[in-house]
């Protein structure tokens, strides 16, 4: 018997007259009210029953069934919350899409660390799930893109509080709150150490018992058969967590998963989990359900696939574009097609050839008749789900990048334009994923519409350059009589874009042999960071013991941020790195450790007998460490003084960074987000999400707006609210600089612009003083870079520009206004003169070529020149070039600096002109090479150039005889 067995006996299903049954098919444990049931009713044990057939006592909308859905819980005592993005980077750090409800609440919630948003709670939660993208249109039931319609629940055992309280939080007042280092930038009302006896949320709100009475209840709401359920056993684990989990099906598809989240790894846990590691029962205990909105709307509806349920308008749409018309045979043959497709999905069948071939021959038909038939239905759903992905991805903000969920979206992008090509559909992309956003309702479309466009036109640039290497790649394996790994298709597709059935076609006709797995996105996909659900975060570094055992250091910096002079006790003095420095721990400090792209303040620590330098600040579990040269006596009375003009532009600088995001964002969008800042004494940079480079007229109107905020002379205010109440008012994007944990958070209000930060601010925009753009950069395909300097610094930094203006000026003999044409005018001379020189060494190669010199070989039925010519390389290459148009070989010397060598040969002349070169380069000590027609090297010994060419002719007929 499993460990696991008594978790599933239920008083409920005893009650209800529910029997449990073991699948003679596939094994599985379900419970059932049917006596007669056999099988576990999950396909391929048993097949789809509801199509044509459906399951419930009306047809619903997606739109409508949610609305059932979260109605039937609120009315029995749930709270209806709002849906987080799909970018579920923006409120955690350890995964990039939101993959299912139960993300929204990790890790802080499932923890206990933080309060739910409320408690019980039902969502309709918007996901996307990567790994399921290459099932997407084939099997008539995946979809990448869905939502997760859930009920949760979050639960303490009894004794928790005496068992576990350094994993709860509590909300404090401002006076007492702390920061956590954990985040980023440093914004969390509170630290894992700081706790109350318990958890943020304490007792039972209901378990198993009561989940499956919603279950069953919601069902029998909507008319279903509640005799046709099975709940089928099906133990979960994720993440470093698991716990029994329940399976619900009906009339052959899985509507809904029962998770009970109730345990955690250990070494000597009791439970033997599926994934060979051992658990034991947490302090916490989660109900984690997730009802599938599609396949809810997808039975009440009996239509042959989920598609034509979801996507209904979009695919008609698709049809008559791409003129796909099926006979009544045509549409018989697919209909019943979509009966069978439950038992295919590329992550158990062996093919998708295999898989076609066996529905084929359950129809009677040929299996290169049905793949005809299918393949265009297949891309057309494809389509429709890809493009309702992007919009979720793009409409939350997401940006087409090379890294992280910016790479996945534009994995998906290409993969659909691709298929859009492919099934003959000539409306454009962004008018397509456009049509998704109105129907989700995203408010952003036009950007949205930008963002495709622009991707669209990199996609075309890369597969011209990508092209070109594929040929390459495919002769080099078909020359060694090798397949194409799978790891340069995927590179392939990485760095160029380039689809893997386009790497097949190009592989056929060079000769060329590639395999392509039925599931090489989802592959692509977690090579990129597309995380199992439920990922934990990652594990704590051990802290120091003696820092572990101190106290939390006071924080002074929150109560006046101008205020750089404090008195201190020495708690205890660590030494560092052999004697050389030392981390001095005070019970209170005015020194800002350093954290969410702050550098930390520096200044001194005195006795009444000595001065030590503070060189770097840290904080590390609560405890802040002033870094010194000297060390200090446990138990003195020190005064610290911070180095007070480097703390006001260190102030200038971190408010700055807020104003520039926050004047980006209206110029270039309200995708604008934070993806990196560092700020600085004498100029900071903030890295941001964007799609296209940011033109100098943007440059100019962002530091004009920048600018009017400082001048409108607002204050800079900080509070500390509920985090819940925070995310719900302003929303995810106040997680700019870090995700913080705890129940309260610290924000930075300036102007209209709100974010969580624990860095140090003027008080006013008018102190930062003037902002000013240094540059732009594009540090990584979507993340631009802006630089730039506030305060005094900003001045400097406008002086710098001007003395060199004025320094260019006096070079040029001009006013300064007038540098730009002057040096237009010169530029335009120099080409020009340049392009002349060019001219001259043609027409002085020429005459050479004309006037013969040199020696003269037979090399075969050729005639080769072999001449020491001491010119630079451009004359060499033009008097070689010369030499061939007479229909001669050109093997050409120089010595000038070093040992040169141009070898160039005519057309239909079987020398290679890089094997040449080598031997000759090779006698004078270097290298060289290049193509058959062409060939360029050398080397350092200038003294062995004439015996080099003195062996040419000897060279020559070597490589015309090999």
């Amino acid at each position: 018997m499993s460990e696991l067995d008594e978790e599933y006996r239920l008083a409920y299903f005893e009650e209800e007259g529910f029997t449990r049954r073991e699948c003679p098919s596939c094994g599985a444990h379900f419970w059932s009210r049917d006596p007669d049931r056999e099988n576990c009713g999950e396909p391929p044990c048993a097949e789809y029953a509801f199509i044509d057939a459906p399951g419930f006592d009306e047809e619903y909308t997606l739109e409508e069934m949610r609305e059932a859905f979260l109605s039937f819980f609120e009315e029995h005592g749930h709270e209806r919350i709002d849906p987080y993005p799909v970018a579920a980077s923006r409120w955690r750090d350890d995964v990039l899409l939101t993959q299912a409800s139960i993300y929204d609440f990790q890790p802080l919630v499932t923890s206990g660390r933080a309060p739910p948003p409320a408690n019980p709670l039902c969502i309709s939660q918007p996901c996307i799930r990567m790994q399921d993208i290459d099932n997407v249109g084939k099997t008539g039931r995946h979809t990448m893109a869905f939502e997760m319609m859930a009920h949760h629940a979050f639960n303490t055992r009894e004794d928790s509080a005496e068992r576990s309280p350094e994993k709860s939080s509590i909300s404090r007042s401002p006076e007492t709150r702390g920061v956590s280092e954990d985040s980023a930038d440093d914004s969390s009302g509170q630290s894992p150490r700081e706790h109350a006896e318990g958890y943020a949320y304490h007792g039972e709100v209901y378990w198993k018992d009561q989940t499956v009475r919603y279950c069953d209840q919601f069902f029998d709401s909507l008319g279903a058969n509640v005799e046709e359920i099975t709940y089928i056993e099906d133990p979960w684990v994720g993440g470093g967590n698991a716990g029994p989990a329940i399976e619900v099906i009906y009339r052959g598809v899985e509507l809904a998963t029962l998770v009970f989240m109730s345990m955690e790894q250990d070494p000597d846990g009791e439970y033997l989990m599926k994934d060979g590691n051992r658990y034991s029962k947490m302090d916490t205990y989660i109900v984690d359900t997730g009802y599938g909105l599609e396949r809810w709307t997808w039975v009440s509806q009996g239509t042959p696939t989920v598609y034509e349920a979801v996507y209904p308008d979009m695919i008609a749409f698709l049809k008559r574009n791409a003129g796909i018309e099926l006979t009544d045979d045509e549409e018989r043959i697919v209909h019943d097609a979509a009966k069978l497709a439950g038992n295919l999905d590329i992550d158990e069948a062996e093919d998708m050839e295999t898989a076609r071939a066996d529905i084929a021959a359950q129809l009677g038909v040929d299996p290169d008749e049905l793949e005809a038939l299918m393949e265009p239905l297949e891309t057309i759903y494809a389509v429709a789900d890809h493009c309702r992905t992007l919009a979720y991805m793009l409409g939350d903000g997401i940006v087409p990048s090379s890294v992280g969920s910016g790479y996945l979206v534009r994995m998906v992008l290409r993969r659909t334009k691709r298929l859009v090509d492919e099934v003959g559909v000539d409306a454009p992309l962004d008018e397509l994923v456009d049509m998704q956003a109105e129907r989700l309702g995203y408010r952003n479309r036009d950007t949205i519409r930008d963002m495709v466009r622009t991707e669209v036109g990199k996609y075309r640039e890369t597969l011209d350059r990508g092209g070109r290497r594929v040929r390459q790649l495919a002769d080099a394996y078909a020359d060694r009589d090798e397949p194409i790994p799978l790891s340069e298709v995927i590179e392939l597709y990485d760095s160029h874009g380039i689809q893997p059935d386009m790497v097949e076609e190009i592989a056929a006709e060079r000769g060329a042999r590639v395999e392509i797995p039925d599931d090489f996105h989802a592959q692509v996909a977690a090579r990129h960071g597309s995380e199992d659900a439920g990922a934990g975060a990652a594990a704590r570094t051990e802290v120091d013991e003696r820092i572990a055992g101190l106290p939390e250091t006071d924080r002074l910096y929150y109560d006046d941020q101008d205020r750089t002079e404090f008195e201190a006790v020495v708690i205890d003095v660590i030494e560092r790195e052999g004697g050389e420095a030392y981390d001095v721990v005070l019970d209170q400090t005015m020194f800002y450790p350093e954290g969410g792209g702050q550098p930390a303040d520096y200044g001194t620590l005195s006795t009444d007998d000595r001065t030590v330098e503070v060189e770097d600040v840290t904080r590390k579990e609560g405890v802040i460490l002033h870094r010194t040269d000297e060390p200090l006596g446990k138990g003195e009375f020190v005064r610290g003084r911070i180095d007070a003009p480097r703390r006001r532009r260190l102030m200038a600088h971190h408010t700055a960074t807020h104003i520039v995001v926050h004047a980006a964002r209206q110029v270039l969008g309200e995708h604008i987000r934070q993806a990196g800042a560092q700020k600085g004494v004498d100029s900071s940079r903030i890295d941001v999400q964007h799609y296209e480079r940011i033109s100098r007229g943007q440059v100019r109107r962002i530091e004009l707006v920048a600018n009017s905020i400082v001048t409108d002379n607002t204050p800079v205010l900080q509070e500390w609210p509920d985090r819940h109440e925070a995310e719900e008012k302003y929303g995810f994007d106040l997680y700019q600089g870090g995700i913080p944990p705890g129940t309260n958070i610290r924000l930075i209000h300036v102007d209209d612009d709100v974010q969580a930060c624990g860095g140090t601010h003027v008080g006013r925009t008018g102190d930062v003083g003037a902002i000013k753009i240094l540059s732009t950069e594009r540090v990584q395909d979507g993340v631009e870079r802006i630089v730039f300097a506030a305060g005094d610094a900003a001045i400097e930094a406008t002086q710098r520009t001007e003395d060199a203006l004025y320094e260019a000026a006096a070079v040029l003999d001009v006013s300064p206004t007038e540098v730009p044409d002057t040096a237009a005018r010169f530029f335009e001379e120099w080409k020009a003169r340049g392009k002349r020189i060019e001219e001259l060494k043609e027409e002085l190669a020429e005459a050479r070529a004309e006037a013969g010199g040199g020696e003269e070989v037979e090399v075969g039925e050729s005639v080769a020149v072999v001449r020491r010519l001491d010119a630079d390389m451009d004359e060499l290459r033009a008097t070689a070039n010369a030499i061939v148009e007479e229909g001669k070989i050109a093997v050409l010397g120089s010595g000038r600096g070093s040992a040169q060598f141009v070898v160039a040969v005519p057309d239909g002349v079987a020398v290679n002109a890089g094997e040449v070169v080598g031997e000759l380069a090779d006698r004078v000590g270097g290298g060289g090479g290049g193509p058959a027609d062409f060939a360029q090297g050398g080397g350092p010994d200038v003294d062995a150039l004439d015996d080099a060419l003195d062996d040419a002719p000897e060279v020559l007929r070597h490589v015309l005889n090999a």
